[in-house]
């Protein structure tokens, strides 16, 4: 059975990967047209997404990468963003003085 939610019972859900890591929390749903486009997810401190975007505050998450929505959301893990942690560690290097 199809179970409907209101898009204000999303905000603040923890979102998850399929692989189980913690991504961020529902910030904002983006809709077109009367549909879901995609989802703005806040990066919080202990998230996978603030490890590997820094200073940004988070990212869209267009809603075909949605796997589930219930008491978390669960997401493709095609939707973290690419993170190489050498060329990280060299950024780092770099601005630390």
């Amino acid at each position: 059975m199809l179970k409907t939610k209101k898009i204000s019972d999303v905000y603040s859900m923890e979102v998850y990967t399929d692989s189980g890591e913690y991504f961020g929390d529902i910030e904002e749903s983006i809709l077109s047209s009367n549909k879901v486009f995609g989802w703005r997810v806040r990066a919080t401190k202990r998230s996978y997404l603030n490890k590997i975007l820094g200073g940004a505050k988070g990212v869209i998450v267009p809603h075909q990468l949605v796997k589930t929505i219930g008491d978390i959301m669960i997401i493709s893990k095609a939707a973290i963003p690419s993170y190489n942690e050498e060329s990280a560690t060299e950024t780092e290097e770099k601005h630390n003085f």
